[in-house]
């Protein structure tokens, strides 16, 4: 029996199950949460329910012993019968290799999935509640900008200074919170993103790092990471928090491509308000974030792979596309949309 929920998150669920997901009666849906999201996907279901949808609810701890090494044979089962799937769960340490697995079966089977990693309460509340339908149509723009472009130079506030080299080869997405069988996307959605030819330069982090970090870790405002990359590869990274710094170099020298920026990524959720520490919501506000290690080449078309990665989001941007200035200092400076 699943818990009683708070029905403040149930404008937040209704837009993922009828917007995002767009879940038809007539198709079968994959719910996947843990005990710390219990009431955020008691209100999923109940959206499913009211739809008339079919579905099958898993809660991790009754299936599995955290943290997962592998996905579970009997989620990976049901996956393979649903059209639509959600994640919606708080990761601890070393269980991407369990997420992976999830999308592997999502990307073959070109499956609607909803990615709710560390979902909660106020992300219900703020960022679930935004009109996707705009958030969607800057994203058009934004991708219609950046498609065929040479270079973004971007700037920050907080001392950022790098310029990405695009490969006219990788493929730009758009994941705007309208899912499609072809990519699956995170929630709240707001993004485009490619894997860059080339970065160089300074990022200095003072919003959020990704993964099982962002919950140690938290807002960076106080104790920002300085990352420095040349020629696409992390060479320097320092912070006044140590622990910070030195969790961070690990992960990003996991194995050969930790280190590698195999994300380009441009926010577009302009219902966004604020950088709130928490790196699901957080890449979708308005500015570039990048993420270092695998780059999704099954959709980007990248060659190459990791076993991690990682976000990382900085705050205020200047963003030039070709010499055009499309933000400054994180306001879009786009308004045909």
């Amino acid at each position: 029996m699943l818990t009683a929920y708070d029905k403040e998150l149930s404008p937040g669920a209704r837009n993922a199950i009828r917007v995002c997901l767009a879940v038809q009666p007539h198709e079968r849906v994959t719910v996947i949460a843990d005990r710390e999201c219990e009431d955020i996907a008691a209100s999923l279901v109940a959206e499913i329910d009211d739809v008339g949808a079919p579905h099958r609810l898993f809660l991790l701890e009754d299936v599995a012993t955290r943290p997962l090494t592998d996905l579970p044979k009997v989620i990976a089962d049901d996956m393979e019968l649903s059209q639509v799937s959600i994640l919606a769960v708080h990761v601890q340490a070393n269980e991407l290799r369990s997420r992976m697995q999830l999308t592997d079966i999502v990307n073959r089977r070109r499956i609607r999935h909803a990615h709710m990693v560390n979902i909660n309460r106020r992300m219900m509340c703020e960022g679930m509640r935004a009109d996707f339908h705009k958030v969607d149509r800057l994203s058009s723009r934004v991708i219609d900008i950046v498609r065929n472009a040479r270079e973004v130079r971007a700037t920050t506030a907080g001392g950022s200074d790098f310029t990405a080299t695009l490969n006219p080869d990788y493929k730009w997405l758009k994941t705007s919170g309208l899912i499609s069988p072809d990519k699956w996307g995170n929630l709240p959605g707001g993004e485009v993103f490619t894997t860059p030819g080339n970065v160089e330069g300074t990022l200095v982090i003072d919003g959020v790092v990704g993964d099982y970090l962002c919950e140690k870790f938290g807002y960076l405002a106080a104790t920002p990471l300085t990352l420095r990359v040349r020629d696409n590869r992390l060479v320097e990274a320092h912070s006044e928090d140590k622990e910070l710094e030195s969790d961070f170099w690990k992960y990003t020298h996991t194995d050969a491509n930790s280190d590698r920026v195999g994300e380009f990524a441009i926010g577009t959720n302009i219902e966004l308000t604020q950088v709130i520490g928490h790196i699901l919501q957080d890449e979708k506000f308005p500015g570039i974030h990048v993420a270092f290690g695998d780059p999704y080449g099954v959709h980007t078309g990248a060659g190459w792979k990791s076993t991690t990665h990682i976000d990382v989001v900085a705050t205020r941007f200047n963003i030039w596309v070709d010499g055009r200035q499309i933000m400054a200092d994180g306001k879009f400076l786009i308004s045909e949309f």
